[in-house]
């Protein structure tokens, strides 16, 4: 089957662009604008419009396959790529890479994904979020040159030798941590809640005490609200570095105050996820291998998932080599081609490190069902439920395609 044709057509995502630095530096909140002026490039808000380009190949059947170029919510930040606008690049896509794909065969897709995700234009490697979308529309048309699912594709050229089957989905509340929490529980998300602590005097406390208050409350809500007792899910907060905002990045410090987060939460598991952002990757690397050892010494069972900092393929290697956390977020669109995602999923599971297809919730439906074939080929610790800052959309989207495509595989056994 050959690529005959590329289209593209600008969307919108799941979410917004933020401007991560300027919350962390105290912007304030009007409804859904921040207040003030934002200080990462390329941004002319605080918080502006997510934007999406969708890639379609035509393939020589008439049969189309596509992908969603995204990038993450918070771009520009922790060494990630500037803020993607689909206007300044549906140009690029529809020029040099429709002249590159346009004949092309699509028989292989390991081998034209890692092509794609090399290419240079002007001397430069593209944009992520464009390697990101043109490498899942590679995958789609491979799929459906050999009438299987992206899954079933990954696995064989891939050689995982994993069962295809259903993986735990981790959702995210927003700010709305309190009654998302909720609809999660009704719906007995495995993974909850992400809780969005991402600046200390408005949400995490001076010295962690709204952070502890909030895991208290959760596991009072489960323990009192869930559906039945069979359901114990996880729980997973992201607090974007401010754990080590407020105690000055000390280890000693740092362990104290997850021990009592660990007892909040009991009889659940808590995983924390960036306890610290220390500004750049070495530091980051450092502190949080010595604090993921200081956890485990002391039989902590708190899981430190990795986040800031460990951005790309080469990333997510060099925490998993040092064990700097027990966890590492896979923020599928900054890895670039989904490849990446496949190969760092892999790695990690060399390395003995858990694993999870993260990303953003500034993504769209179509990344988000290719991500899912990606996590379940691999067998991934968790995928989390996008897009969508919330659970309603982004669990619908994730739940529903990995049992479409589990059905799918197992009917061919």
């Amino acid at each position: 089957m050959k690529i005959v044709d590329i289209i593209c057509a600008p969307g919108t995502t799941g979410f917004y662009f933020d401007d991560q630095k300027a919350i962390k530096m105290g912007a304030g909140h009007d409804g859904m604008f921040y207040i003030g002026e934002p200080v990462t490039p390329g941004f002319t808000a605080i918080r502006q419009a997510g934007e999406s380009i969708s890639v379609m190949l035509v393939l020589d059947d008439g049969q189309v396959a596509h992908g969603d170029c995204a990038a993450v919510q918070y771009s520009g930040a922790g060494g990630r790529d500037p803020l993607f606008l689909a206007a300044d690049f549906i140009p690029v896509i529809e020029g040099p890479i429709k002249e590159h794909l346009v004949g092309k065969e699509l028989n292989n897709f390991k081998e034209l994904a890692e092509e794609m995700d090399h290419f240079l234009v002007d001397g430069a490697r593209l944009h992520t979020a464009i390697r990101y979308g043109v490498t899942q529309a590679i995958l789609d048309g491979v799929a459906k040159t050999k009438k299987k699912t992206m899954a079933e594709v990954i696995v064989e050229e891939y050689n995982t030798g994993v069962e295809i089957k259903r993986i735990p989905i981790f959702a995210q509340t927003g700010d709305d941590r309190y009654l998302n929490a909720d609809k999660m529980i009704i719906k007995e998300v495995p993974v909850l809640p992400h809780g969005l602590f991402n600046n200390v005097e408005e949400k995490t406390g001076k010295n962690g005490e709204k952070l502890l208050e909030y895991v208290e409350w959760l596991r009072d809500r489960v323990l009192s609200k869930r559906p039945s007792e069979d359901y114990n899910p996880i729980f997973h907060i992201d607090v974007y570095g401010t754990i080590g905002d407020f105690t000055g990045n000390d280890v000693e410090w740092m362990t104290k105050y997850l021990k009592t987060l660990e007892e909040a939460a009991k009889p659940f598991h808590l995983r924390i996820e960036g306890p610290m952002d220390m500004g750049n990757k070495e530091d980051q690397i450092r502190v949080l291998a010595e604090l993921t050892a200081s956890l485990d010494k002391e039989n902590i069972n708190v899981e430190l998932v990795a986040d800031e900092w460990c951005n790309t393929l080469e990333d997510v290697v060099d925490f998993a080599k040092v064990k700097a956390g027990h966890m590492i977020q896979i923020k599928t669109p900054d890895l670039g081609g989904i490849n990446n995602t496949i190969e760092a999923v892999l790695r990690c599971k060399e390395l003995g490190v858990l694993s999870y297809c993260g990303g953003t919730c500034n993504e769209t439906s179509r990344s988000a069902e290719v991500l899912v074939n990606c996590s379940l080929a691999t067998g991934a610790d968790q995928q989390l439920a996008k897009p969508g800052m919330g659970v309603d959309e982004g669990y619908m989207i994730v739940n529903n395609e990995m049992n479409r495509v589990v059905a799918l595989a197992n009917s061919r056994k």
